[in-house]
C-alpha cells in the first residue's frame, strides 16, 4: 500500500506501527484525537494515550507519529463532533480492570453521551461532503417544518386555530468549487395546496470571497429582521413594520461578498412572482427594486462580546404587475445588534416614504437572555407611527382576524420562552403578545414546534446562534 493511501490518507509507517517507541509511549498504548481541524488524528491538536495500567498520557504532535498500528488508525478516526476529553479517558482507565486498556467502543459511547443533539445533528440532511471530488463538492436535502397553535382575543374579535405555517423541501449543491444550486419548493398554509411554487432558485457562482454573483428568485434582505432566516427566528412572526412591506421571494440578480469587515449584498428584483417560474422570470410587466444591504462588524462597541450594525436601503418603481414590494417608494433601515455573555439586544429602525399610504416609521426592539444552554427568555417591543390615517397595516394572521384594523399608531409587547432541544434544529417556542391599533387591541397566545434540516446559512444575532446559558 503506497504512502498516504492507507485509511485516512495516513502515511504507511503510522498505519503498520513501524514507526519507533518515541516519547516514552507504549507502543501498546490505547491512543485517542482531540481533532481540532481536519478529520483524521494527523490533523489533531491533541493525542491521548492511555497505558495498559491506565495512566492517561498527551502526545505531542512531533512524536505521535509511528504510535498507532492499522487497527488503532481506524478507530482513531474521529470526527471534530466526537472528542473525547481527558478527563473521560481517565475515568475511562482508572474504572478498568487492572492491566487492561478501556475499550475503545465504551469511549467512543461516553464521548457520544457528551455531545448535545444541537453537536450530533449539526450535519443533518448532508449527503455528500468530498472537497477533493472534481465535480461535486457538497450535497445537502434541505426542507423546514414550522407549525403553531395561536389564541387570539380582542376587543373586537377573537381567533384560534393550528397552521402549518412553513413547510419546504429542497436542495442545495456545490459543484465544480464555485458553483452553487439552490432550489427549495413551498407548500401552501396548512398544505393548501401542496405545491405553491418556490421560494429560493438560483444559481450562484464564487469568484472571490468579495464577489458572488447570484442569478434567480431569491430573498429580499431589506431590514435586519427580514435577514434572518425563519429557521432561527425568536418569535412566531416577524414585526408588523417589516411583513407590512411586503418583502417575499422574486427573481433578481445580486451581488453579495465580505470585504474586510463588511458583508454586503445589493442586486435588482423584480416585484412579482408566483407558482410558474417560467413566467415569473420572462414575464417582466411587474416593473423592479433596488436593493442594497450591509454588515459591518463593530467588534467591542460599547464593551459588548460582540457588535454589528446592520443597514439597508430600497427603491422600488412599481409597473403593472406588481405584487410584492408596493407599500413605500423608498425605504431605509438600522439596526445595532449586540451580544454580551448570556444576553442580546437587537434594536433596529426602519422608516418607509412615499406610497399612496404616505410615510411610516417603526421601532423594533428584541432583549433576550440564555437562562441555559438550552432555554432562552424572549421580549420584543414595537412601536409604529404613519403619517396617513390607515397607513399601518396590522398582522394579517392573527391581529386583523380578531378585529384589529389598520390605522395609523400601532404599540406591541411580546414576552416568550423557546427551548432549543438541538439548537434551532429542533425547538419549541411559546409566547403572549399584546398588540393595539388605535383605539382595538388584542392579545394572542403562541405555542409552536419547529425543526428544519440542511445547510446553515449566516446573520448577525440570533441567525444561526446560541449563547452560553447563565446557570
Amino acid at each position: 500500500m503506497g504512502r498516504g493511501s492507507g485509511p485516512g490518507g495516513a502515511p504507511e509507517d503510522v498505519q503498520s506501527g513501524k514507526g519507533p517507541d518515541e516519547g516514552g509511549f507504549r507502543p501498546d498504548s490505547q491512543c485517542y484525537g482531540r481533532v481540532t481541524g481536519g478529520k483524521h488524528l494527523r490533523d489533531a491538536a491533541e493525542v491521548y494515550c492511555v497505558s495498559p495500567t491506565g495512566i492517561v498520557e498527551t502526545c505531542q504532535p512531533k512524536v505521535r507519529l509511528g504510535l498507532f498500528t492499522n487497527t488503532q488508525i481506524q478507530m482513531l478516526r474521529l470526527s471534530p463532533s466526537r472528542n473525547i476529553s481527558a478527563l473521560t479517558l481517565l475515568v475511562a482507565g482508572l474504572m478498568s480492570p487492572l492491566g487492561a486498556a478501556p475499550d475503545a467502543r465504551t469511549l467512543q459511547a461516553e464521548a457520544v453521551k457528551e455531545r448535545s443533539l444541537k453537536d450530533r445533528y449539526e450535519n443533518l440532511g448532508l449527503l455528500h461532503k468530498d472537497a477533493n471530488h472534481p465535480w461535486l463538492q457538497e450535497l445537502w436535502v434541505l426542507g423546514r417544518y414550522h407549525g403553531h397553535h395561536h389564541d387570539s382575543e380582542g376587543s373586537h374579535g377573537d381567533d384560534a386555530g393550528y397552521e402549518s405555517r412553513r413547510v419546504r423541501l429542497g436542495f442545495q449543491a456545490t459543484m465544480f468549487r464555485d458553483l452553487t444550486l439552490h432550489a427549495q419548493a413551498i407548500s401552501g398554509s396548512d398544505f393548501e395546496p401542496a405545491y405553491n411554487g418556490f421560494t429560493e432558485l438560483w444559481a450562484r457562482w464564487h469568484f472571490t470571497d468579495a464577489v458572488n454573483l447570484t442569478v434567480g428568485q431569491q430573498k429580499h434582505r431589506f431590514t435586519h429582521d427580514r435577514n434572518v432566516s425563519s429557521r432561527y427566528m425568536s418569535f412566531m412572526e416577524r414585526s408588523m413594520f417589516t411583513n407590512m412591506i411586503g418583502l417575499d421571494y422574486t427573481p433578481a440578480v445580486t451581488l453579495s461578498g465580505r470585504i474586510e469587515k463588511l458583508d454586503y449584498y445589493t442586486g435588482f428584483f423584480s416585484n412579482a412572482t408566483g407558482r410558474d417560474m417560467g413566467s415569473a422570470f420572462t414575464e417582466l410587466h411587474s416593473g423592479s427594486t433596488f436593493l442594497a444591504a450591509g454588515t459591518y462588524d463593530l467588534g467591542t462597541f460599547l464593551g459588548a462580546d460582540s457588535a454589528q450594525f446592520y443597514g439597508s436601503y430600497l427603491h422600488t418603481e412599481l409597473g403593472s404587475g406588481a405584487t410584492n414590494l408596493t407599500r413605500f417608494d423608498s425605504a431605509v433601515s438600522g439596526a445595532l445588534i449586540l451580544t454580551e455573555g448570556s444576553a442580546a439586544l437587537v434594536t433596529e429602525l426602519t422608516a418607509g416614504f412615499g406610497g399612496q399610504l404616505g410615510d411610516a416609521v417603526g421601532l423594533n426592539v428584541q432583549p433576550s437572555y440564555f437562562l441555559t444552554d438550552t432555554l432562552e427568555v424572549v421580549g420584543r417591543f414595537q412601536l409604529a407611527k404613519s403619517s396617513h390615517g390607515n397607513g399601518l397595516r396590522a398582522q394579517r394572521r392573527y391581529e386583523s382576524r380578531a378585529g384589529l384594523l389598520d390605522g395609523d399608531s400601532y404599540q406591541a409587547v411580546t414576552l416568550g420562552l423557546n427551548r432549543y432541544i438541538a439548537g434551532h434544529r429542533l425547538k419549541l417556542m411559546t409566547s403572549v403578545e399584546y398588540a393595539k391599533m388605535n383605539d382595538r387591541d388584542v392579545f394572542t397566545f403562541f405555542a409552536g414546534f419547529r425543526m428544519f434540516f440542511g445547510p446553515h446559512s449566516n446573520a448577525p444575532f440570533p441567525g444561526n446562534k446560541t449563547l452560553k446559558g447563565r446557570w
